[in-house]
């Protein structure tokens, strides 16, 4: 949730309900409470660390990035991951995070800062690096922090900010005794002051609507960094950055960094053509990685696995087809294989000089359950599906064969590590599945209940789904003709099919996902007026390992059938039945194979899931934001400030002018008075361990109400060429780019030499 390391910010909310009756949990203080004893990360960061005398004085690092950012104003709606790294390694931030998730001082920039008065205003004093400038040679002070305070107060609408959370408290910013000073006064208390000014940008940018709008988004001409901003070459997919001559710091030993943009399906041969020295990737090709080590053992396969001319045959035939192609290529079958083959081995051979080096991202995944109407509008049907949920097996699905810590995720505010983290999990209750069927008996869905008979009029829905609209009216999207070029294959298939009740156990996640909610910004009303078409096809399908059983029928709108297995839960002649919104993408394979364990979890108590796929792209915009799911799985980055950043995502959602719901960022459409108080309360509270105190409390209720699931921190592979150091899986922490760079080659003689 922040920028430049110290969180992406959030700003948006969204509608809700409150904790109802006798299902109202009361405060937990042993979960929520003060902790005597601080957490500490699951995972240590990935990145071969080494002294910086050990490394060689230059070379060009490498760096995949998804893509070229359409802004380099982080301060923008369309900022996006590239965005905030270019600004991390260009522009001044007064504070980043340590390994341990939580914000330090940034002594190149900031000799101390402090709550200097708290009555009858907070007074923040900021001491200046005195080395501190611009690449212009002005040095940096008061009245860069002025226009970034004036533009981003949202008192300007000519200003096209994505976001002022804590700008917007402050009443003014002054010159101190001395040029080195900034004396930062705000109206109302502010608990996060540290997450401000990071980055910070020069007046030349923040001066005027038209510089900010419009004059950050292809160049910066002002930097004050370790590197400097050489060009954006949209063209060639590049980014490039060289080093800052005058950056006071300690000296890059990089010559220069080049973001990269390569798509996360083509990674792999990226790296083996020499193209990235660095890469984020997926499990699958972490493996072919691994693969290429010839027989190391690690924990994403075994020893001796030596990569032979029939093993390189096969392990192609599999990546790019079936076991019958397999058999085919080992047998020297096709030409056409024979030479792809090949081709596959050479590359294997050039991943030799890659290793993967693995952390957990400071992300979570969740099971978002959208609370605006339907079952899941009713408190203890929400309660039943997180009662239903085995969270610790679904951790184990994704985790497990990364040899990464399998442990979920406690709290929706924090991760382990972080000051205000605490397992507040408690305020829900665990797995539980006789206790799940209670809470559903009490909601009124029982076994055996009368079902819908076919020939229902079009338009008239099972239970979920969008729920009934006022008047009856279905607001149900219409289905789009448009198919997927995969669809056929067996689990790729787009479109809706309802998980029966076989118990054959689905296949473990082979990619990791990449499903951010912050990627889009821009979709900031989630009223879902619009009608919104699905992309997946919405013919009906079967589950791939149904074969054809009751209860795999598909798209919303058709009946149950008269002979629907035995344990359906169903109410008002309506069965149970969450429509399970899942990407049908190339890299969501896990959030795929998670989602198909939840269904698996649900059956077993009755709640039947309508998974329906639809494209990467359509999957947040079209979907999630717009509220037509019930079901969901996407992530949210953790925040060093979640007083400041968390608030729009759990906020309860109020009215707006036109008649629709302001959702903000709480896409689930479930929130409460209480939660928003304890937000406010922990925000205005400057005392950090009271503060930290109020957000466990907040988090704890948000447990309670049922409208999101934490299920696990999110693993983080990193592809690095072995003979670069300081670089790979950072977990929390800022990346430094100044001590990044390639070991010398008599500290290692027999890599490959970096560029």
């Amino acid at each position: 949730m922040s920028h430049h390391g110290v969180g992406l910010r959030a700003v948006t909310r969204s509608v809700a309900f409150l904790t109802a009756g006798v299902l109202a949990v009361p405060l937990v203080s042993a979960c929520g409470g003060d902790q005597d004893e601080e957490s500490k990360p699951l995972a240590g960061q990935d990145i071969a660390p080494a002294a910086r005398d050990r490394l060689a004085d230059g070379g060009t690092l490498r760096w995949a990035v998804d893509a070229v950012p359409e802004t380099l104003n982080t301060f923008q709606a369309d900022a996006d991951a590239t965005t905030t790294r270019v600004a991390q390694a260009v522009l001044p931030s007064m504070y980043r995070l340590d390994p341990n998730g939580r914000p330090q001082r940034n002594a190149d920039f900031l000799e101390s800062a402090k709550v200097v008065e708290t009555e009858p205003k907070q007074v923040v004093l900021y001491k200046l690096n005195q080395q501190a400038v611009w690449s212009d040679g002005r040095e940096i002070g008061a009245a860069d922090f002025a226009a970034q305070w004036r533009a981003l107060s949202g008192k300007d609408s000519a200003y096209w900010t994505a976001r002022n959370a804590g700008y917007d408290r402050i009443e003014k910013v002054q010159r101190g005794a001395n040029d080195l000073e900034v004396k930062v006064t705000f109206g109302r208390p502010y608990a996060d002051w540290k997450s401000l000014f990071s980055p910070l940008y020069p007046k030349e940018v923040m001066g005027t609507p038209d510089s900010f709008n419009d004059g950050a988004r292809r160049k910066l001409k002002v930097t004050a960094g370790p590197f400097n901003l050489k060009k954006v070459a949209k063209a060639d997919g590049d980014v490039v950055l060289v080093r800052n001559p005058r950056w006071w710091g300690r000296t890059p030993r990089l010559d220069g960094i080049v973001l990269h943009a390569v798509p996360r399906d083509k990674r792999a041969e990226a790296l083996a053509a020499g193209k990235a020295d660095v890469a984020e990737i997926d499990p699958a090709e972490a493996e072919r990685i691994v693969l290429a080590a010839r027989g190391k053992s690690t924990p994403l396969q075994g020893p001796g696995a030596a990569l032979t001319p029939a093993r390189a045959l096969r392990s192609w035939a599999l990546a790019h087809g079936s076991d019958d192609e397999a058999a085919g290529a080992e047998a020297g079958v096709r030409r056409k294989q024979r030479a792809a083959a090949t081709k596959y081995a050479e590359q294997q051979q050039s991943l030799s000089a890659f290793e993967v080096r693995k952390s957990l991202e400071p992300a979570y995944t969740q099971l978002a359950l959208n609370g605006a109407d339907g079952p899941l509008a009713d408190e203890r049907v929400r309660r039943a599906v997180a009662r239903a949920l085995d969270r610790e097996e679904i951790a184990g699905l994704v985790l497990k064969p990364l040899g990464l810590p399998a442990v979920p995720v406690g709290s929706h505010l924090a991760l382990s590590g972080q000051t205000a983290y605490a397992d507040n999990s408690g305020a829900l209750g665990g797995q539980d599945t006789d206790e799940a069927e209670e809470l559903l008996a009490d909601a009124g869905w029982v076994p055996g209940g009368p079902l819908g008979k076919p020939g229902k009029k079009d338009g008239e829905k099972v239970a979920g789904g969008e729920g009934e609209k006022a008047g009856g009216k279905s607001a149900a999207p219409k289905a789009s003709p448009k198919t997927s070029p995969k669809a056929g294959k067996a689990g790729d298939d787009d479109g809706t099919y309802v998980v029966g009740d076989d118990d054959k156990p689905y296949g473990e996640p082979v990619r990791d996902d990449h499903q951010n909610p912050r990627d889009h910004r821009e979709h900031r009303d989630g009223s879902g007026k619009k009608n919104l078409a699905q992309d997946g096809k919405q013919s009906v399908q079967k589950h791939p390992e149904q074969g054809g059983a009751p209860g795999a029928y598909a798209p919303k709108g058709t009946p149950a059938p008269a002979g629907a297995a035995a344990g359906a839960l169903a109410k008002d002649g309506k069965p149970l039945t969450l429509r399970f919104v899942l990407p049908s993408g190339p890299g969501s394979a896990t959030l795929r194979a998670v989602g198909e364990r939840i269904a698996r979890m649900l059956d077993r108590v009755g709640i039947r899931t309508a998974v329906t796929k639809v494209s990467d792209d359509s999957y947040f915009k079209d979907h999630i934001a717009s509220g037509q799911y019930d079901l969901a799985l996407y992530s949210w980055p953790a925040s060093a400030f979640p007083a400041t950043d968390a608030r729009p995502i759990y906020a309860k959602p109020v009215p707006a002018a036109d008649g629709s719901l302001n959702v903000e960022q709480n896409y689930t459409r479930v929130g409460t008075d209480q939660v928003d108080q304890l937000f406010d309360q922990a925000i205005s509270t400057l005392d950090e361990g009271k503060s930290a105190s109020l957000v466990r409390k907040a988090d704890a209720r948000i447990w309670a109400a049922g409208g999101s699931i934490p299920l696990f921190q999110r693993p983080q592979l990193m592809a690095v060429r072995k003979n670069t150091a300081n670089v790979g899986a950072f977990g929390f922490q800022t990346p430094v780019y100044e001590d990044m760079g390639f070991l010398k080659e008599e500290t290692l003689p027999s890599s490959p030499a970096g560029d």
